[in-house]
């Protein structure tokens, strides 16, 4: 590295760490290091399409290292960030040490089952893509299981699924398990048609699905879930999942083995940060430039940060793609123009859902515009594509979307169970 060049070290390849990289490729004096524990990145939006077979793993996936090639000034080392030494400039990861003039944290969030150790246990998380290869094995095993038993409780226990959270990730996986239900489930699984079919659950504290979203975006989104057969409980939450039976705070129950977490997320915390630079959701509190209160060279974007410096978010930005890639964009500008440095104001584009074949519903800011229905599903399937890290994942996704459209069917339905005799490192 040339003597002269600053060494940034990037931890955490999302929608955040490769939107700063990506901007700082081919600067002058960065040396960039992009450190993930996977070697690949994703595209966490359509985890869910990957869970229920709709989607190959390689549609929303990217190696790396192959994204990288021909960015001479980037490398990639896969590690999990294990502790930060900020008096030493040092990071300790799983498979070793490296040293850094700039550290940014964009490690994401994680899975939060706000303390209960039994959904934690048992309920199927929809976080990674690990998780989304788990989900799909595990629910296509409980298929298998319900077609042959003959225990008709338990057969519909395994053929009825509780989703926690009425946000888009569980609107978009509510929808879709109702649509299989009708179509593929009734083709493939003749043995559960009719009363052992099982239901469907949307269970959320708050008072209407997708929140964030506007009132007429809301009522059209319960509607068509309810006009699919999904029972929508509000101002309920789940409180235990013991038995293969969710317990509610409304004080009723549901009988049910498969029970998706949507719920909430938390960041990640690291050995060797104070502290007294975490706040709310264990999110680094930053500065108005991303830069973590109380340490020297250290920024965190994307989920993994608290600003409250920004007039319209008083209290921290949404969690969600478009503030980890603008906070992204906007301090590669800083980090390459020092002398003039521009907080990070954050430009609401608008929100989105899909819900099921044909029915969407989409909130644009600029222009402002509401739409539901299909041409709100074509927005969707657009922006979502258009999202997507190369030309390669765009084409294959749109390949299986169109087939899976006109067949109202997919063809990703295999259990198949990896095994890694290696330890990861």
């Amino acid at each position: 590295m040339d003597q002269s060049s600053k060494s940034v070290m990037i931890v955490g390849g999302g929608f955040a760490g490769v939107a700063l990289a990506k901007k700082l490729n081919n600067q002058p004096g960065f040396e960039v290091t992009l450190v993930d524990s996977n070697n690949y990145n994703f595209f966490p939006p359509l985890l869910y399409q990957v869970a229920t077979g709709f989607l190959e793993p390689s549609s929303i996936s990217y190696p790396f290292r192959k994204f990288l090639r021909g960015k001479k000034n980037i490398r990639f080392r896969m590690g999990a960030l294990k502790k930060v030494l900020p008096g030493e400039k040092k990071i300790v990861l799983s498979n070793g040490t490296l040293n850094y003039d700039i550290l940014v944290l964009a490690t994401g969030a994680t899975t939060n089952y706000f303390g209960m150790e039994q959904v934690q246990q048992n309920a199927i998380p929809m976080k990674t893509l690990s998780d989304a290869l788990a989900m799909r094995n595990t629910l296509l095993n409980r298929l298998e299981e319900a077609s042959r038993t003959t225990d008709l409780n338990y057969k519909r226990k395994l053929v009825t699924f509780v989703v926690a959270g009425a946000g888009p990730t569980g609107v978009e996986i509510s929808g879709m398990f109702a649509e299989m239900r009708a179509t593929i489930i009734r083709k493939d699984y003749p043995d559960l048609i009719g009363k052992n079919l099982g239901e469907i659950y949307l269970v959320d504290g708050g008072d209407a699905v997708l929140k964030p979203m506007s009132p007429n975006a809301q009522q059209y989104s319960q509607k068509s879930l309810e006009a699919l057969g999904v029972h929508v409980k509000l101002k309920t939450t789940v409180k235990d999942f013991i038995n293969d039976t969710v317990y509610l705070s409304d004080g009723s129950t549901i009988e049910a083995r498969n029970l998706i977490w949507a719920a909430g997320v938390a960041a990640k915390t690291f050995e060797g940060i104070p502290a007294d630079c975490y706040g709310r959701g264990k999110r680094l509190i930053v500065n108005a430039y991303n830069k973590v209160e109380g340490l020297e060279d250290v920024y965190a974007i994307g989920d993994t940060c608290l600003q409250n410096t920004d007039a319209a978010f008083p209290n921290g930005h949404p969690q969600v793609a478009q503030v980890a890639l603008q906070q992204g964009t906007n301090l590669a500008k800083n980090l390459l123009h020092p002398q003039q440095l521009k907080p990070f104001t954050y430009v609401d584009k608008g929100s989105m859902a899909i819900i099921g074949r044909n029915k969407a519903v989409a909130d644009l800011t600029k222009p402002k515009m509401r739409f539901g229905g299909f041409f709100a599903w074509m927005i969707w399937l657009f922006i979502h594509v258009m999202s997507l890290l190369t030309l390669k994942n765009r084409l294959r996704t749109l390949t299986n979307w169109v087939i899976a459209y006109f067949s109202k069917d997919q063809s990703f339905r295999m259990i198949i169970r990896p095994q890694d005799r290696e330890e990861t490192v």
